[in-house]
């Protein structure tokens, strides 16, 4: 069985390591990857895994909101080039496992029947305390399963959309966004090689502010995309230009007290297994220098001394005082 992967990429040094990694160690053959002139180091962590030959490089200069055509070009290019039995379309903030953990996301492929065509998996978002940067793998380690409403209130429209795996065709189309495809599905896999994303948008505020501006002015140079207002990258793209995302990131990362409260009422569930997981990967990683390099910046979650009186650095401040007590009172 063939399984190929797509990623398109723009400014994700901070974790793209990370998500290469993983899946090929899950038994992907290959991922096909297009870096949409990245100006953070994403490009040259993407040359490092193309000499491995299991990346197939591709560059693409055009900032604008091209994701559509693009990932639909790569999918197609898995069957056509790969032979391609299932076509996984993914985002470098994604990371697909099986919900039985004993199991790859290969070994659930290949139980899972082709007649079933497309089928779709749920994303949850891995949240925690704020950082200013950072992959935040060791940081966000807690499932989001607030409510529409419950987010609604913090300025969220809803919990991700589901994402769509499909077998390998030629004519594919993949919709915006990799929730959509033109291949009809005849239903899910079974329970017992069922899948999920886990995924991790809101890393750090840089990152988070970074990835709000290239979205928002990659529609702003694709007139004929038509957003819904309720679009999560529109929206923040508003806040970001009416000087409010700041504030917006911080209602996002919730406080220690927050999250004893959310784990209390089923809000929150701990989750460590992606910290855990890579940690075991160091052992056999590709590269392992790069992914080290990703695990180990949960250190850099300060800002900048000239930013010492900010909204979110006082969130910081709050967070670091509130972890001094809770160990303080652990150790007692």
């Amino acid at each position: 069985m063939r399984i190929i992967g797509t990623l398109m990429v723009r400014d994700e040094v901070d974790i793209v390591a990370a998500m290469v990694e993983h899946h090929l160690a899950q038994g992907l053959d290959k991922l096909i990857v297009t870096d949409n002139r990245s100006f953070d180091g994403t490009t040259e962590v993407l040359e490092a895994y193309a000499e491995t030959g299991l990346i197939e490089l591709h560059h693409d200069p055009e900032h604008r909101k091209q994701q559509r055509d693009v990932v639909t070009r790569m999918a197609r290019r898995a069957r056509t080039h790969y032979r391609a039995d299932w076509v996984l379309n993914l985002d470098a903030d994604e990371f697909l496992i099986p919900v039985d953990k004993r199991l790859t996301v290969r070994q659930a492929l290949e139980a899972t029947p082709l007649h079933l065509n497309a089928f779709t998996v749920p994303v949850f978002n891995l949240i925690g305390p704020a950082g200013w940067a950072g992959s935040g793998i060791g940081r966000l380690c807690w499932r989001d399963l607030r409510t529409d409403a419950q987010l609604r209130a913090i300025g969220i429209h809803a919990q991700p959309t589901p994402n769509a795996v499909h077998r390998g065709e030629s004519d594919i189309v993949v919709q915006q966004g990799n929730h959509v495809t033109s291949m009809p599905s005849n239903g899910q896999p079974p329970p017992e090689v069922s899948m999920e994303v886990l995924h991790l948008p809101w890393r750090s505020w840089t990152q988070f502010e970074r990835k709000v501006v290239n979205a928002g002015r990659g529609y702003e140079a694709s007139p004929d995309l038509k957003p819904s207002r309720n679009h999560h990258g529109m929206a923040d793209y508003r806040r970001y230009k009416e000087g409010t995302l700041e504030q917006s990131y911080i209602a996002r990362s919730p406080l220690p007290d927050d999250l004893r409260v959310g784990e209390a009422n089923g809000w929150y569930v701990r989750d460590p297994w992606l910290h855990e997981h890579m940690e075991e990967l160091m052992g056999s990683a590709l590269r392992p220098d790069l992914l080290r390099a990703v695990l180990d910046t949960e250190h850099l979650v300060d800002p900048p001394p000239e930013l010492a009186d900010t909204p979110l650095r006082r969130h910081l401040d709050l967070d670091r005082r509130a972890r001094i007590v809770d160990t303080d009172s652990a150790t007692a």
